[in-house]
C-alpha cells in the first residue's frame, strides 16, 4: 500500500481543511479529534507523509510518541482524568480509518467507558475541551 497524499489529515496538515490545533512542533501537529470518544481526545500526526506505523520511520515514530507523552500529560490534568488511553491502527483489518500515521490520546476515568465511535462532537464544546488542553500546555 503506498501513502495518499489526498488524506483528510495530509489535507489538515496543508491548510485545505480545518481543525482545532492544541500543539505543532518542527515534527508534529495535534488536533482535536472531531468524533471523540472522551473529553479531551486528540490527534498526534506527523507533519511527514507515513501511511501508518509498517511503514514510517523511526525518527517519526519517536517524535510521535514523544509529542504523545506531552499531550497524555496535559490531557489528565486539564481534564483531571484517572488515566489515558494511546490507540494506533494499522491499515483497514487492523482499523485504520485514515491512511496517515496518528495517536489518539483519550483521557481516561476509572469505571467510565469511551463513547461509542462516529458521533460527531459539537464544535463549540470541542473548541472549550481544546481551550482547557492548551492553557495547561502554555502554563
Amino acid at each position: 500500500m503506498t501513502y495518499d497524499p489526498d488524506n483528510i489529515f495530509a489535507k489538515i496538515l496543508r491548510g485545505e481543511i480545518p481543525s482545532e490545533k492544541l500543539f505543532e512542533d518542527a515534527e508534529t501537529y495535534v488536533f482535536m479529534d472531531i468524533m471523540p470518544r472522551s473529553d479531551g481526545h486528540c490527534l498526534v500526526i506527523p507533519k511527514t507523509a507515513a501511511r501508518n506505523m509498517l511503514d514510517a520511520t523511526p525518527a517519526q515514530m519517536a517524535a510521535c510518541l514523544k509529542t504523545a507523552q506531552r499531550m497524555a500529560q496535559a490531557a489528565m490534568k486539564a481534564f483531571d482524568a484517572d488515566g489515558v488511553t494511546l490507540q494506533q491502527f494499522n491499515e483497514a483489518a487492523g482499523g485504520q480509518e485514515v491512511f496517515h500515521l496518528h495517536y489518539h490520546v483519550l483521557p481516561r476515568y476509572a469505571g467510565v467507558s469511551m463513547r461509542p465511535p462516529g458521533t460527531m462532537a459539537d464544535f463549540d464544546v470541542l473548541k472549550a475541551q481544546a481551550d482547557k488542553i492548551r492553557a495547561v500546555l502554555n502554563a
